[in-house]
């Protein structure tokens, strides 16, 4: 008998499912109008203690009982939420919609005890209005129970698109076909569109969010407008970010047009949404030009930029691509991931920067006429605490890679520096600085010889997602559900994302003259905390602080690390910086040369770096930079000192 009901049960639901979404908010409808016809002859047979046999007022008091109630029912959306994901709060909602409606129903009943038709015991409203609660409210929630609990776990609940364009109407259709979510709304700014249904599914104000997450239980929402700007998009994630739900989006315009997805594939959105930045299409031309039918060699490859530099590489036709990285294990998942997606020759080499006799043979065998070098120690408190090492790697690295490629006759070298560089107050940014020097004087030599090489370095600011950043911390903070850590109130930070950086790096490098500095513009600086608020209201989790104490997650101040700048910057003199073809490229100016032989320097610090004496390596450092500053009569802006920032 078990096994016949809960066949029986299961046969009621997928023929219930198949059934068309008009169809089953009729059945509802005449549902609702059967039971509160009932609940009318209920009440009067209560308070007669009788069963009654209903005479022509009776009946009519019954009949109108749901006609007043039923479009009641309507406006407080009762037959556009899906019985199987009904919330518990939704009762409330119920509860409101009969009170409403049987105050309605008692106003009819005034109107026929006034024409005499009949009338109605005065407790009979009170009976009526308790009754059609408990069958309403209990009738949806036991067939929320009995029908759709044994597989709520294969669906994901009812969601909203923001969007109620074309392309939100197919993603619709395309999660009606899915089956495993139901569309119980549209958001839409455009107020035209309010009140109206597209495709049987209601248009709502972006203002009733907060409504009908409180009576449908709404957990997520799809952003379905894949054309708007960055800007506006941006603002709608922030505004949409304040609520505790999931935020996915569909896929940008081009990527729907070239095939990349489906009108049904949606992505999560990721902090790139949130802060907002337009990223313009490379030009296919300064592109082609630097990679195609050309011998590559990326340093540092298994790492955020250059991995990313190497994606980028092997879908312009390059002759060949090398991979020097030093790291095994990144160099192994590197090479597997390029071989996946292409079969142009792909060359691991195990190894580093500093060995010269690796780089020249790697230079002598592969012919190599390009190098991005993007091989450095980057994390500004370890490097902090290992000078010596970053010293070797980042400076005698870089003047060992940039020396070879210079004999090998390299046509292009391609630096690629840091915003840390300008002004530095640390080990790390010192040690870049540094390596643009160096790059500068082979530029000078190369032009000197007229050898036609070009040598330049590309200054940009903090890479979304990159080793190290503060990104992965902060998810990786809000997986384990808080503290995210901060280290002043008042930090700020550039960010751009990965494959635009490697983009404009390439496009830069086309653009070289030789001796450039250039500098990838970053747009406004991002304040950290801010970066962390918008994190955490995109993890769909809320803030903890003195306003809303019982918050999911807080963030607390730990205090700037050694070395550390409280605003970072890409210029030494802003005013004078020239734009290039390219907009987001910019060219440093072309500062007079100074009287400092960086060869002369660099046999010092190689001294210095022999006794491992590294009080004199970290003097050395900043005073070479202080020297060339002040030799060049550089325009200074406010920093904070590193004395206030340890």
């Amino acid at each position: 008998m078990i096994v016949y009901n809960t066949l029986m049960i299961d046969f009621l639901r997928r023929t219930i499912v198949k059934l068309p979404r008009f169809l089953k908010r009729v059945i509802l409808m005449g549902f609702d109008f059967v039971v509160l016809i009932f609940a009318v002859w209920a009440a009067y047979s209560l308070r007669l203690n009788t069963l009654v046999i209903p005479d022509f007022t009776q009946t009519l008091v019954m009949i109108l009982a749901p006609l007043t109630a039923i479009p009641v029912f309507i406006r407080f959306g009762l037959y556009r939420s899906i019985i199987r994901y009904l919330p518990d709060r939704a009762f409330w909602t119920i509860a409101n919609a009969v009170l409403i409606a049987t105050l309605l129903w008692v106003g009819t009943l005034f109107a026929l005890e006034i024409s005499r038709v009949g009338v109605v015991p005065r407790s009979l409203p009170l009976i009526y209005g308790i009754l059609a609660i408990l069958i309403i409210g209990g009738s949806r929630f036991l067939a929320k129970l009995l029908l759709w609990t044994p597989v709520k776990n294969s669906i994901s609940g009812q969601v909203l698109i923001y969007g109620a364009g074309a392309a939100g109407a197919q993603l619709a259709d395309a999660l009606h076909e899915q089956g495993k979510k139901y569309v119980a709304g549209f958001l839409d700014d455009d107020t035209a569109l309010h009140g109206r249904d597209i495709g049987g599914i209601r248009v709502y104000p972006p203002a009733h969010l907060n409504r009908l997450i409180d009576t449908m239980g709404i957990k997520e929402v799809i952003l379905s407008m894949p054309s708007i700007s960055s800007a506006k998009r941006q603002k709608i994630i922030s505004e949409l970010s304040y609520h505790k739900i999931k935020i996915r989006a569909l896929p940008a315009l081009t990527d729907l047009a070239s095939g990349r997805y489906l009108i049904s594939q949606v992505r999560e959105i990721d902090i790139n949404d949130i802060l907002g930045r337009s990223s313009i299409p490379a030009d296919p031309e300064l592109l082609q030009k630097m990679i195609e039918g050309r011998s590559i060699l990326v340093s540092g490859a298994g790492g955020s930029i250059g991995s990313e530099l190497c994606k980028l590489i092997i879908n312009w036709n390059p002759r060949k691509l090398m991979l020097l990285e030093a790291n095994e294990f990144a160099l192994y998942q590197l090479e597997r991931t390029l071989k996946m997606h292409s079969d142009l020759p792909i060359v691991p080499v195990l190894g580093s920067v500093t060995d010269s006799a690796l780089v020249a043979r790697v230079f002598r065998q592969e012919a190599v006429q390009v190098v991005f070098h993007a091989a450095a120690h980057k994390h500004v408190p370890l490097v902090e605490a290992n000078v010596l090492e970053g010293v070797r790697n980042n400076i005698f690295g870089t003047q060992n890679i940039a020396k070879l490629a210079f004999e090998a006759e390299v046509e292009n070298f391609v630096l690629i520096s840091t915003d840390k560089a300008v002004r530095p107050t640390n080990i790390m940014g010192a040690t870049k600085r540094w390596a643009e020097l160096i790059v500068r004087s082979f530029a000078d030599q190369a032009q000197a010889q007229q050898s036609g090489q070009k040598f330049c370095a590309v200054r940009f600011g903090n890479v979304l997602g990159s080793n190290g950043s503060v990104v992965p911390l902060f998810k990786e903070q809000i997986s384990r559900g808080g503290p995210l850590t901060i280290t002043d109130e008042r930090m700020t930070r550039y960010f751009m994302s990965i494959h635009e950086a490697a983009e404009l790096i390439v496009q830069a490098g086309a653009l070289s003259k030789g001796g450039d500095i250039f500098i990838l513009e970053m747009g406004e600086p991002v304040r950290i905390r801010d970066l962390a608020q918008n994190m955490i209201r995109l993890a769909g989790v809320s803030i903890q602080n003195n306003e809303n104490p019982g918050g999911d997650i807080a963030i607390t101040t730990i205090g700037a690390r050694p070395g550390e700048k409280i605003h970072e910057e890409l210029f030494y003199d802003p005013k004078n910086a020239k734009p290039t073809r390219r907009p987001k490229i910019l060219r440093a100016p072309q500062k007079q040369r100074s009287n400092i032989n960086i060869e002369d320097e660099l046999q010092h610090l190689h001294e210095f770096y022999r006794n491992q004496d590294e009080p004199n390596v970290r003097k050395l450092l900043f005073a070479l930079i202080n020297d060339e500053t002040r030799q060049n009569k550089v325009i200074s802006l406010d920093v904070v000192p590193k004395s206030s920032t340890s």
